[in-house]
């Protein structure tokens, strides 16, 4: 029996779009992955939680040796750990990066690394250079740890409001604190960061560092690649898992927390006015299998149009992913689960989307299983069956000319070649482990396009 890299289809009877998501197996042998990210190549960066950074290629390929291991200094215990990565949007040319991870205090530090200068496949290990430490309570939960550079060219950085039930401390709005808020700084000065001028509370009581606040636990955010739109994903209490978009050039921003979880109230005791808060633009109730949102991205890749718009997250505890539409937010849909939680999304250079399993370490990439089947339709060749298992048969309907088929992995490498020489041909398939490939016709010139599927 092959083995199965496919997972089976994501269905939902009742919705179309649920139909065509179909995550791929593109890497596994991961340990606790909690972040991946470019840095302007098509080469992915995979944060493992112990305390080091993979690199994985585009064909699909682990570097043996990690580009950072700093396990020495990270406190890997419960949620903490090594948390979140982002390279500088000038990395090419400083080799500057930053992560934000626990340390053996239990506090959450934000620190720069600088990549070799006799080996760029690796960073210097030596080079921390702290840029800020966020004093912790003693749980070990709500450290947020994600950290994105903005389209204003600033690190924004998500803390957990401290941990605990309910958010005890009211750290979340308190606005002297760091903790339970999204914190935006400037890392392209000579100290350790500055505070951008448009920052909301600087000029008034309240921590400079913070952009917004009211926030309990924001595992992952994202700016949409036109820079548009901020998507950040917030962890409920109890009841609700919630979603929020705004404006990124709107600060000051409370988004309610300890006040309420999502849209229902949690407790108010001596909160502002509700129409001062920021509610989400959609929310999930635990009721529904969910118990913790990981929040991902808007697809603006170009190989799955079926995608395009659509923003994706997931819950850790049913293993489904969801999505809302970027443009009217305000309908969930979802896919059904599967084995692995997922712990994070990642965005590669071209906007195509991935997903990793925390617990069984593997990473997919997310694909639209029906991509290319109306192209066959239009040229007239049809291709069956599909899913195959052992042969796949691909009518030409009397195409004259030289034809050829292909079949690629999604990464883009030559699997089978195949010419093709009468109306009806048989490509033996047998070789292919369970997946989903790509499968190319060139008739004299005219190549369409399709997901081939083994089973």
């Amino acid at each position: 029996m092959k083995r199965k890299f496919l997972l089976p289809f994501l269905l939902l009877g009742c919705a179309a779009f649920a139909q065509t998501i179909a995550p791929v197996q593109f890497a596994s042998g991961f340990n606790g992955v909690t972040e991946i990210v470019h840095a302007g190549t098509s080469r992915l960066y995979v944060v493992q939680q112990e305390g080091t950074v993979r690199m994985l290629e585009a064909d699909g390929a682990i570097n043996t040796t990690p580009f950072l291991d700093i396990t020495e200094v990270v406190n890997y215990n419960g949620e903490r750990g090594l948390l979140g990565l982002a390279f500088h949007p000038q990395y090419a040319t400083n080799g500057y990066f930053y992560v934000y991870y626990t340390n053996d205090n239990g506090d959450n530090v934000i620190a720069r690394y600088t990549r070799s200068t006799t080996n760029p496949d690796a960073a210097d290990a030596n080079s921390a250079f702290i840029i800020l430490t966020i004093p912790h309570p003693g749980n070990t939960n709500h450290n947020g740890g994600c950290i994105r550079f903005g389209p204003d060219g600033y690190l924004y950085i998500s803390s957990g409001d401290g941990g605990g039930s309910g958010d005890v401390n009211g750290n979340a709005q308190n606005i002297d604190v760091l903790l339970g808020k999204m914190l935006r700084i400037d890392v392209d000065v000579d100290a350790e960061y500055g505070i951008p001028g448009t920052n909301p509370f600087q000029s008034e009581d309240g921590a400079d560092e913070v952009w917004a606040y009211g926030l309990r636990n924001a595992w992952k955010f994202s700016f949409e690649r036109n820079g548009s739109s901020m998507w950040i994903a917030d962890v409920g209490q109890g009841v609700i898992e919630e979603i929020n978009k705004v404006n990124p050039a709107n600060g000051g921003l409370n988004f309610g927390w300890r006040c309420y979880e999502g849209n229902e109230v949690y407790n108010n005791t001596g909160c502002a006015d509700s129409n001062t808060l920021t509610f989400p633009v959609a929310e999930y109730t635990h009721a529904e299998g969910g118990c913790s949102i990981t929040g991902g991205y808007v697809y603006t890749g170009t190989a799955y149009p079926n995608l395009q718009g659509k923003y994706f997250f997931a819950d850790y505890c049913s293993n489904k992913i969801g999505w809302v539409d970027s443009t009217t937010p305000d309908e969930i849909t979802w896919a059904e689960g599967f084995e692995g939680n997922f712990t994070t999304f990642a965005e590669d250079i071209n906007g195509e989307l991935y997903i990793a399993g925390g617990t069984n370490g593997v990473i997919y990439k997310i694909t639209d299983s029906t991509a290319g089947t109306e192209q066959f339709a239009k040229s007239g060749i049809s291709v069956y069956p599909n899913p195959a298992h052992n042969e796949v048969f691909i009518d030409l309907k009397n195409q004259g000319g030289n034809v050829q088929a292909t079949v690629y992995d999604l990464g883009g490498k030559r699997l089978i070649q195949q010419g093709l020489t009468s109306n009806l041909n048989s490509v033996d398939t047998s070789a292919l482990q369970a997946g989903i490939y790509l499968l190319e016709v060139n008739a004299s010139g005219n190549k369409t396009q399709q997901k081939l599927i083994i089973n």
